[in-house]
């Protein structure tokens, strides 16, 4: 009973003088309580409307019991940080045990400070096994060295002695996967420019990888393993490489499963992301898809990683052409609530895939629909002109709509538009296939709109898009719908509806 006596002392000698929390379940919320749920439930409230709602007016003795008010809020909010519920699976798996080492750490730091040795000392023991356990060397480290000075302040000679040979060991180790950290800090600054500087420093990589495969092979600590992991997936997703990507992520989950990675640290949901998205850019969508249907349950939907994944998820449907199954999941994004506070672009993102899946699948009554196509038909794009744009795919898009609106201005206009944007940004070699499409799309005005001629003409070029492979993340076109789904979709409009003629028209 003394140790927890002398942890009651300490408690109630060294309390707050206010409540460091605050109680989010009041029956009747405090001013605190009710900016707290004001904040939550309202997105992009100014300060002026959260003065006149506290306090019924905006007067300026209001604003300055506002500012007091927010700073304590504020700071028992950071207070509320130490005790998050990181039990969910599907947030980041390593957060939950870090955590609770830090939490330790955190009360042996201020039980030593107390002069409460043993313990900090039953503690610190506690914190050093769960430290090893997941492989967190650095914490690792502390423990063991403020066991240390307490075994010496203890005159504890044979415990010291014990603590002593492990700090020599985790030292080492760390020392180790220091030097992988740095290497793999040298390998982002390398690859944060412009496209072609990634592209020249490319040749650089395999030599960061083989001093790091040296370290590892040193150290088999999760803290050189996972950056290795890392590198390798980037560099063959540079090289457009997705069939080794689908190797290395099969590897990692079956090591994992027979308990050769260390599971409070592998991030499984990255890796199965890794695997969807390579199944996607691998051209193996009917099989991606399976998993991806499987994977979704581990991502939370309040994540901007539930959304990234579903962007991957819905395009593997429409690789697929399964357009129905593309329709239910962007229902189930449309129906998500954190779906208002992503980014802009993300947003014009999943505007564009629903503008795709409205364009292909679309539903009987539906004049919203139809208006919702038309605008994007009518829009000049926006993004920015690089090589990783939607540019091609609303170009595309619009063309479409205007043939099988049979509007032969609209569609001699996106055409250019095309021709146009081929000259300007698809000249480097990675971008072949959107070129080969775009030469694909171009014998529709030359055949004069027959559906026979351009798919007689058509034949090599297709046979050469099917034989093109894919490029590198970096450099590549988004491809909504595969080209050669997209030119099969472009003969079917042709042959649908009245024939259209340019040289008539002429």
């Amino acid at each position: 009973m003394d140790e927890i006596a002398n942890l009651a002392r300490i408690v109630t000698l060294r309390r707050a003088s206010s409540p460091p929390l605050l109680n989010l379940d009041e029956a009747k919320p405090s001013k605190e309580v009710q900016l707290v749920n004001a904040l939550v439930k309202t997105t992009g409230v100014t300060q002026q409307q959260l003065v006149r709602e506290l306090y019924g007016s905006t007067g300026s003795a209001n604003a300055v019991a506002f500012r007091k008010l927010r700073s304590r809020v504020q700071t028992k909010l950071l207070n509320h940080l130490f005790f998050l519920d990181h039990s969910d699976p599907r947030h980041i798996v390593t957060r939950r045990y870090e955590m609770q080492v830090l939490g330790l750490f955190h009360q042996v730091s201020a039980l030593y400070a107390e002069g409460e040795y043993v313990l900090s000392a039953r503690l610190l023991r506690k914190c050093l096994r769960l430290a090893e356990e997941g492989e967190f060397t650095w914490y690792s480290l502390q423990a063991a060295r403020t066991l240390r000075a307490i075994y010496a302040d203890q005159g504890q000679a044979a415990s010291y002695r014990a603590i002593e040979k492990k700090l020599a060991k985790l030292q080492q180790q760390l020392g180790w996967e220091e030097e992988v950290e740095r290497l793999n800090a040298e390998v982002k600054l390398l690859f944060v420019s412009t496209v072609a500087s990634r592209r020249a420093n490319m040749a650089k990589l395999p030599a960061y990888i083989k001093q790091i495969e040296d370290l590892h092979r040193r150290a088999r600590s999760y803290n050189t393993f996972f950056p290795l992991y890392r590198l390798r997936l980037a560099q063959e997703e540079a090289v457009g490489n997705y069939s080794e990507i689908i190797n290395i992520t099969t590897d990692a989950a079956r090591r994992l499963q027979q308990g050769k990675l260390n599971e409070r640290r592998f991030d499984k949901r990255f890796n199965n992301f890794m695997s969807v998205y390579a199944h996607l850019r691998g051209g193996q969508a009917v099989r991606g898809l399976k998993l991806a249907e499987v994977y979704a349950r581990d991502f939370h939907h309040s994540s901007t990683n539930w959304f990234y994944f579903h962007e991957h998820y819905l395009l593997l449907a429409l690789h697929a052409g399964q357009y129905e199954r593309a329709q239910r999941i962007l229902q189930t994004v449309s129906k998500n609530q954190s779906y208002p506070k992503q980014r802009p672009a993300a947003q014009q993102r999943w505007e564009l895939f629903r503008a795709y899946v409205e364009f292909l699948q679309p539903t009987p009554a539906a004049p919203l629909k139809a208006r919702s196509i038309a605008q994007w038909a009518l829009m000049i794009p926006e993004y920015n002109r690089d090589k990783r744009g939607h540019n091609v795919a609303i170009l595309v898009l619009q063309m479409l709509y205007y043939l099988r609106q049979r509007d032969l201005d609209a569609v001699l206009v996106r055409m250019e538009r095309l021709r146009k944007y081929q000259q300007r940004h698809l000249r480097e070699a990675a971008t072949l296939r959107s070129r080969l499409f775009l030469r694909l799309l171009a014998l529709v005005v030359e055949k004069d709109f027959d559906a026979d001629e351009c798919a007689e003409k058509g034949q090599n070029i297709l046979a050469k898009l099917r034989a093109a492979p894919q490029p590198g993340e970096a450099y590549a076109q988004i491809e909504i719908i595969p080209y050669e789904n997209l030119w099969a979709i472009t003969l079917q409009l042709l042959r649908n509806g009245p024939r259209m003629a340019a040289r008539q028209q002429a």
